[in-house]
């Protein structure tokens, strides 16, 4: 069994976006696309965790009620997608999962952290789950990019503690749910999503879900809700690198990833947890 996890952001989130975008232009437009996702994933007979960027609910609070009358769970992805280790957040943090809390009457016990931002800076976030009765996390991708990693973590589902984010602690209270990577070489690199969806072969990312379903490992994956629902997706004019990493095969994505829920079985991380 896989774990599908939808971080559920509109056009304007995505981090190498966020420079480029006036505040008065931030008018949603990706959860016009709620209806197509959920067709989906009943179509394939598929549940999933919508990790929601929370001033969507605000904007459109039905989408709650669509989602889990679903039987789909909803995780936290914090209330404007601000990057974890940002300057200053963590006492923003604690306000904005109470703030997500009253939203979802407490539905919601998975966290996702924007641009899987969680690394020793803000390791701090694991006490605030904590205190808040989360019961797992899946921020933490086992290497290393410019934008986030954490390499020398496990490879397969581990108790969590600020101490140690790379590896089991008996004592810890959150279940960190790593995310899905594969061999390229001599290195490790993502196969969970988003843009190495988007990129790598399909082969590689089936062959590593194979390989860990050998070792009894879920493999938990991510796609973004606007790779889903790319005709939502304005196209900015961003600087060339920024543009390549967020637009690169966009129009694959959707078609890639209905291919792997027609191999593999996914479901939710809610689900998974009762199974265990």
């Amino acid at each position: 069994m896989n774990l599908l996890g939808i971080d559920f952001e509109d056009w304007y989130h995505p981090e190498l976006i966020q420079p480029y975008v006036a505040a008065i232009q931030k008018k949603p437009k990706v959860i016009k696309g709620i209806d197509k996702i959920l067709n989906w994933l009943q179509i394939n007979e598929t549940t999933a965790t919508f990790f929601m960027v929370g001033e969507l609910l605000e904007f459109q609070p039905e989408l709650l009620d669509k989602i889990i009358c679903e039987g789909h769970e909803i995780g936290f992805h914090t209330m404007y997608h601000t990057r974890i280790d940002s300057e200053n957040f963590q006492e923003k943090f604690e306000e904005e999962i109470q703030t997500f809390t009253k939203l979802t009457s407490g539905k919601s016990k998975g966290f996702r952290a924007p641009s899987l931002s969680l690394n020793q800076k803000s390791s701090w976030v694991i006490d605030s789950l904590e205190r808040n009765d989360y019961k797992y996390d899946s921020s933490i991708i086992p290497a290393k990019t410019p934008l986030y990693g954490v390499p020398s973590a496990d490879l397969k589902p581990y108790k969590i503690s600020r101490k140690s984010i790379h590896t089991n602690d008996p004592n810890g209270k959150i279940i960190e749910f790593p995310l899905l990577t594969t061999k390229f070489l001599r290195w490790r690199i993502p196969a969970a999503g988003g843009f190495f969806l988007r990129t790598l072969p399909l082969r590689f990312i089936e062959n590593a879900i194979e390989k860990n379903s050998k070792s009894e490992i879920p493999s938990a994956f991510y796609i973004h809700s606007w790779e889903l629902t790319p005709e939502y997706m304005p196209r900015l004019p961003l600087p060339v690198l920024s543009k390549f990493v967020t637009y690169h095969n966009i129009d694959k994505a959707f078609p890639k990833m209905d291919k792997l829920i027609k191999k593999f079985e996914f479901t939710s991380f809610e689900k998974y947890l009762k199974s265990m």
